[in-house]
């Protein structure tokens, strides 16, 4: 395979050298204007390095480095320097980068670098599918936790759906991760090191949606000075995300049902198709089959959908897993601000599976933020947009209860990494009295802890 480099820089002449130098070195170049594009070039499964200048308007190098690194800590970033940046080149390999070269640079050195760069990335990657054929924890465990049989279903039919080139259906409530579901999905197929394009089906203004998709020719409407790649040929070779695709425009379905079928389009004012080598995975608040029913949605269009579906369960489905996902959710906050970590009571982690969380991941994300930057103190209970029990005003009051204590020993299990001696101590209650609850309530410490703990009770 040809190696491959994502070149970044916002001057056009310097961009087009490079990247017509590193062609002729023996590179598969692409080459992009800004950050932003990047960031859409490039995930989890991108297999080459990056190259980008340090100083460009908007997002500048040191940025995209830091925003590469959320996605993946272990894509090679190199950049381009003036000699009077040097110092801040060097605080960029102190960040992460994998080296930087100095302007006005000899094409040779910086081939070097490149190759010596995607011959690191290649091996993590390696290193990466061996664990996963090892049965270690893999990538999509890591970006998806939980020991519920709801996330073990869901994190095996994503690898089973992601081995196929098939287009998805994503539903789930809002803020349990959808997106996170979609861009895992695209990046462990064959398409990983291509573009990922998220559109925001609710936010399109309807005036412009046409142009945004497809594109347009110049000339195509006034203004258009001159010809545009729409939404749909910047993912091509990888993946686009329709988000909340049952806030689509009616017209816009109908269009968006023959680019499905043929795989082609046509760009405002032009009359040749396109061919479109892009999968497309739509995600949905609701069932797409109640928006048929009240006529919101075509019914042609969701047969077309509904082959690959994939359901993302809410928070409270998953209430053995809150604790250990709180976490997770506090080391990954922390790595993003560069913090340490803060310890966080047993109690109050036992808490947490109680509650409801009406928010999903993303307000129990936003907990782990507050409490991870002082402003909320984890002494005190855990707050939550939901009751205060966690449970719904219609349940009766043995049931209840019932759901409370079941929370209350997953979450006990889960904070004390599945020592059964700390659980039925810090309960108060005796070991034979603990293991009756766990068979009454059908918990199973391997499906709560995480794999390789042992039972030290």
């Amino acid at each position: 395979m040809t190696p491959r480099v994502l070149l970044v820089d916002d001057d056009e002449q310097m961009r087009r050298s490079t990247a017509q130098a590193l062609d002729l070195a023996g590179f598969a170049v692409e080459a992009v204007g800004s950050g932003e594009e990047a960031l859409t070039l490039a995930g989890p499964g991108f297999s080459g390095a990056v190259v980008s200048d340090i100083r460009m308007p908007g997002m500048d190098g040191m940025t995209l480095l830091g925003r590469l690194h959320e996605i993946d800590p272990e894509i090679p970033v190199i950049l381009f320097t003036g000699h009077a940046e040097v110092p801040l080149a060097v605080e960029a390999i102190r960040s992460g980068a994998y080296d930087f070269i100095e302007k006005p640079f000899v094409v040779h050195d910086l081939a070097t670098v490149i190759r010596r760069a995607i011959g690191h990335r290649g091996l993590v990657l390696e290193n990466r599918r061996l664990r996963a054929v090892a049965g270690k924890r893999d990538d999509v465990e890591a970006r998806l936790p939980g020991r519920t049989e709801v996330m073990v279903d869901l994190r095996y039919r994503l690898r089973a759906i992601g081995a196929s080139d098939a287009d998805a259906l994503v539903i789930g409530p809002t803020g349990a991760g959808k997106e996170v579901v979609a861009r895992t999905l695209h990046d462990i197929s064959a398409r990983g090191s291509r573009p990922f394009v998220a559109i925001n089906c609710a936010a399109l203004p309807e005036a412009l949606i046409e142009s945004e998709l497809f594109g347009h020719e110049a000339g195509a409407f006034p203004g258009a000075l001159r010809p545009r790649y729409g939404k749909f040929e910047h993912a091509r070779g990888g993946t686009v995300l329709l988000d909340e695709i049952g806030s689509m425009p009616p017209d816009t379905q109908a269009k968006l049902l023959r680019v499905l079928q043929e795989r082609v389009i046509t760009r405002l004012g032009a009359n040749d198709p396109v061919p479109l080598d892009v999968r497309f995975i739509a995600t949905s608040k609701e069932e797409l089959s109640a928006l048929v029913a009240r006529g919101q949605f075509r019914e042609d269009l969701y047969w077309r959908l509904n082959v690959a579906v994939l359901r993302v369960p809410p928070l409270s489905a998953r209430r053995e897993d809150i604790p250990l996902l709180f976490l997770h959710l506090m080391r990954e906050s922390a790595a993003r601000h560069k913090l340490a970590e803060r310890e966080v009571p047993a109690a109050f982690l036992s808490g947490l599976a109680a509650h409801d969380w009406p928010g999903n991941v993303r307000e129990l994300r936003n907990l782990a933020e507050r409490i991870l930057l002082g402003l909320e103190d984890p002494h005190g209970p855990p707050t939550s947009g939901g009751t205060a029990d966690g449970m719904t005003g219609g349940d009766r009051l043995p049931d209840r209860v019932a759901q409370f204590e079941r929370s209350l020993i997953a979450g006990a299990i889960a904070v004390h990494g599945g020592r059964l001696r700390a659980v039925y101590e810090g309960l108060g209650i005796s070991r034979k009295t603990l293991y009756e609850k766990m068979q009454k309530y059908g918990l199973d410490r391997r499906l709560i802890v995480e794999p390789g703990d042992e039972d030290r009770a």
